[in-house]
């Protein structure tokens, strides 16, 4: 396997930096750096959104037909190691990464002409519909039911964690259309308006003291036929391929990595008490030196895996491994880090967000008032997408042949 770049991949390099320095203004700097949740609040990523839509960047995962930028393997894996090396606020994941993908793969050119278009200008909001009370990890288990009466479905049920359904105007959702039928093959996926009186969305805050996640009810909610991804019975399916590209569709060593460069600055500055920075404390050093080391090793896999896709071969089961493997990491940066804060690190404010004019004073710095907020909110990091315990079930079976 060749890892090195190519001349025209360091030539693109050059061209995302560049872009990168005109672009990335101090405000979406900041409010990226200073949200501590998984996803970035709309007022941040919309913007940002709109710049890389502008320039034809936006869409990574879609095809160029599409509307995708036409990056290799190689160019979006540097477009997205540059972007967290500049500190660029996270996209909306929900509609570029996760049904945007799907429409492209499984939607009529009629859907894809009207759904797509909406997504990369932002003017949809999506949000997702998998997990009920009840019906988790074991998703199959599912029973919010869509109901086909003459062109549209009735829907009626519930999810929860449903991200960002308090912004989202769609959600895409997994129903069930045969009560009849084996588990998985009665299941279906269906897109849904959220602005109707039948749906209704509850907030849920979390420890960490954010809103990011509702619990949504469906009550004879409406939708057509026309909504209906596929064909009926699909849905599971579809759904596998949506979380294949959940789990791996996007280079998650990048953003490690340049968050434990953020940490080690961190180290350099933060007082440890005893005549000099934290970064003289042996202890500490040497655990950031192994989690450099595991994250480094991490990415040569990720790059590996890279490699292959590079060659036309799919993503696979392998992205269970890459979730897996990155939620962990990115959860034992979030304890050094705490860690390396002290008594500063615990504090918790009860306002968001932490940025802007409204943003509360921080005790210790910015970095400080940061750190619980941020190691509360990633517990749910080996939770959404496959809890660990379903990544390795998955491991252990196609991976390994267990």
């Amino acid at each position: 396997m060749d890892m090195s770049f190519s001349a025209e991949d360091l030539v693109f390099r050059e061209e995302v930096r560049a872009f990168l320095d005109d672009k990335l203004n101090i405000r979406l700097r900041e409010g990226a750096f200073a949200t501590p949740s998984v996803f970035v609040e709309p007022d941040i990523t919309r913007e940002w959104q709109a710049i890389l839509n502008e320039k034809g960047w936006l869409a990574t995962l879609w095809p160029e037909e599409d509307g995708g930028p036409g990056f290799t393997p190689t160019q979006k894996y540097i477009f997205e190691k540059e972007c967290a090396l500049a500190g660029a606020p996270a996209l909306p994941v929900l509609g570029l990464k996760l049904v945007g993908p799907v429409i492209c793969k499984f939607g009529t050119p009629e859907q894809k002409a009207r759904f797509l278009p909406r997504i990369l200008s932002g003017e949809d909001y999506w949000c997702q519909g998998y997990s009920e009370p009840g019906a988790g990890s074991d998703l199959a288990s599912l029973k919010t039911r869509a109901e086909r009466q003459g062109d549209k479905y009735i829907v009626n049920g519930s999810k929860i964690w449903t991200t960002h359904a308090h912004h989202a105007n769609w959600i895409f959702a997994l129903v069930r259309t045969n009560p009849d039928a084996k588990k998985q093959e009665g299941i279906s996926f269906l897109l849904v308006p959220m602005d109707q009186p039948g749906v209704s969305v509850t907030p849920i805050v979390t420890i960490a003291n954010d809103h990011e996640v509702n619990a949504t009810f469906f009550d004879n909610a409406e939708t057509s036929v026309e909504n209906l991804i596929g064909d009926e019975g699909q849905g599971w399916t579809i759904a596998k391929y949506l979380l294949e590209n959940e789990r791996g569709g996007s280079c998650a060593a990048p953003s490690l990595l340049a968050e434990i460069e953020r940490v080690e600055q961190y180290a350099k500055r933060q007082p440890s008490g005893v005549n000099g920075a934290m970064d003289h404390d042996v202890a500490l050093m040497q655990r950031l030196a192994r989690l450099r080391l595991e994250t480094e090793a991490f990415e040569v896999t990720e790059l590996r895996i890279l490699s292959e896709l590079a060659k036309g071969r799919p993503a696979g089961p392998q992205t269970s491994l890459m979730k897996l493997t990155a939620s962990n990491l990115r959860q034992a940066i979030n304890t050094i880090t705490i860690d390396m804060f002290g008594y500063d690190g615990l504090q918790l404010p009860t306002s968001r967000p932490l940025y802007g004019n409204e943003a509360p004073e921080p005790v210790g710095g910015r970095e400080a008032q940061l750190a619980m907020p941020t190691w509360l909110n990633g517990r749910a990091w080996t939770i959404f997408g496959g809890s660990d315990e379903v990544q390795k079930t998955i491991i252990a079976k196609q991976v390994l042949g267990l």
